[in-house]
């Protein structure tokens, strides 16, 4: 497939024949996709153990059960949201009716990152098929064994001209993006986001950006101290913090600092023992490159808990860092790993306005068991989504589009969002020929007058 033009004019040419734009076929591929998944399920646990270290209780509840469940939800419902839509039709358009088509784009391009590389890349391409597309996946090099095992499973149930895998590093992206796309649907870091933009903009392809950014966790002096310990360590330390919404700094209220902090320790110990670096099922940093990064944050401000490495395994403690402000290297990019940075607050408005002061980040996550405290950060903080009251939890929802605002991101996708990502929305007027509307013709005697009673 080094050809990518002819590649991906055969899979045009596919389109084309609009067989793809059958239900029924969109269902049966479905299937098959979800079948394929669940006959190769410890090919997909082994690959993933092989590139991060996933524990199968990772592999399968953040990657294969969520794509599963996503097919589901989309098999469920896909009859209802292909058909057209009937909408209003105005009183100055009196004999009409209008309706909204939702129709697939044609040949879409999906590229997926190393984090989760299973479910990214099979998450967006269920939208695409439910729409009716013909995609091609261009998996993560930095996770090879998956992206094998995903081209795979792949060709082995969709024809090339369909349904493809491209593997390879940069330069297959680069390649890729040269080629004229209907739809880019990229996931990943905001620098690359930057480049992919820049290149559908050149033959104004729509694109959809699942980026990320600094992702904050605020913890009111109001809430449940404990039990938001434990679920923010969860959140946080989850697939290493290699996360795109996953907790990337705590803004916690001064007065209950020491307190949560405390109980914080104790949920780390609780969910990843007393050596973490020793936990057979503790996931690692995907590359050499991404540990030394890390690594260079673990002298920032003053090392609370963690801090231990392994280079030679990729193994980061899970790790909290206290005395530290926006100026700090650590707070000037999303950190993607297991280390959590804590600023202090006093008043509400003072970590709003904190917030407010950087880019708009892609999730954000609320402890507090105030409804006037929570209404007040929902409405005055823009961001892609979040909890109030827990973490990354509201990524698994299919009823909750998920996606990013600003420097985080544009686009969402999950259920129908993903559904409508991948759809065209074609918008229809039948107008009746039984009789005509003489005024809106510039000829008739009066028609302004009777126009101007419609038009105001």
């Amino acid at each position: 497939m080094d050809n990518y033009r002819l590649f991906i004019q055969k899979q045009q040419t596919f389109f084309r024949t609009e067989k793809t734009k059958d239900v029924s076929f969109r269902i049966e591929a479905l299937q098959k996709l979800r079948k394929a998944i669940q006959e190769n399920e410890q090919l997909l646990i082994d690959a993933l153990r092989a590139d991060l270290n996933k524990s199968e209780f990772d592999a399968y509840t953040t990657e294969i059960g969520i794509v599963l469940e996503e097919i589901s939800f989309t098999l469920k419902h896909i009859d209802t949201w292909v058909k057209p839509k009937r909408e209003k039709t105005p009183v100055s358009h009196l004999g009409s009716t209008s309706f909204v088509y939702p129709e697939p784009y044609g040949t879409v391009l999906i590229i997926a990152p190393w984090n989760y590389p299973f479910q990214l890349a099979a998450a967006p391409l269920i939208g695409a098929i439910a729409a009716g597309n013909c995609a091609v996946i261009k998996p993560s090099e930095l996770t090879p064994t998956t992206s094998e095992a995903f081209a795979r499973l792949i060709s082995e149930i969709f024809p090339e001209d369909y349904i493809a895998v491209v593997q390879g590093g940069i330069e297959t992206s680069q390649a890729l993006l040269e080629e004229k796309f209907d739809y880019i649907f990229f996931t990943g870091s905001v620098p690359i986001g930057r480049i992919i933009m820049e290149a559908a903009a050149k033959n104004l392809t729509p694109v959809t950006l699942e980026l990320g950014g600094k992702s904050p966790c605020i913890v009111h002096g109001d809430a449940n101290l404990k039990l938001a310990a434990k679920r923010i360590a969860w959140g946080k330390y989850i697939n290493a913090g290699q996360t795109c919404v996953a907790p990337d700094y705590l803004y916690l209220q001064k007065d209950i600092k020491n307190e949560f902090l405390a109980f914080f320790k104790e949920a780390i110990t609780e969910l990843y023992s007393n050596a973490p670096l020793q936990n057979p099922d503790f996931t690692r940093i995907v590359t050499e490159k991404h540990f030394d990064r890390l690594s260079t944050f673990l002298d920032n401000g003053t090392l609370c808990t963690g801090g231990k490495t392994n280079r030679e395994k990729l193994l980061i403690e899970p790790t909290v860092l206290t005395d530290i402000t926006w100026s700090d290297p650590v707070m000037q990019d999303e950190i993607f790993g297991p280390i959590l940075p804590v600023l202090e607050y006093q008043t509400l408005d003072e970590a709003i306005e904190g917030i407010d002061n950087h880019p708009k980040p892609l999730a954000l996550y609320i402890f507090s068991e105030s409804e006037p405290i929570q209404k007040k950060i929902v409405q005055s903080v823009s961001f892609g989504g979040g909890c109030i009251n827990d973490t990354v939890y509201h990524l698994g929802s299919p009823y909750l589009p998920f996606g990013g605002v600003g420097n985080s991101g544009m686009g969402a996708y999950h259920g129908k969002g993903s559904f409508d990502t991948f759809s065209h929305k074609k918008s229809i007027l039948k107008q009746t020929t039984l009789f005509d509307i003489p005024y809106r013709y510039p000829n008739v005697k009066g028609g302004l007058r009777k126009i101007r009673r419609f038009l105001k």
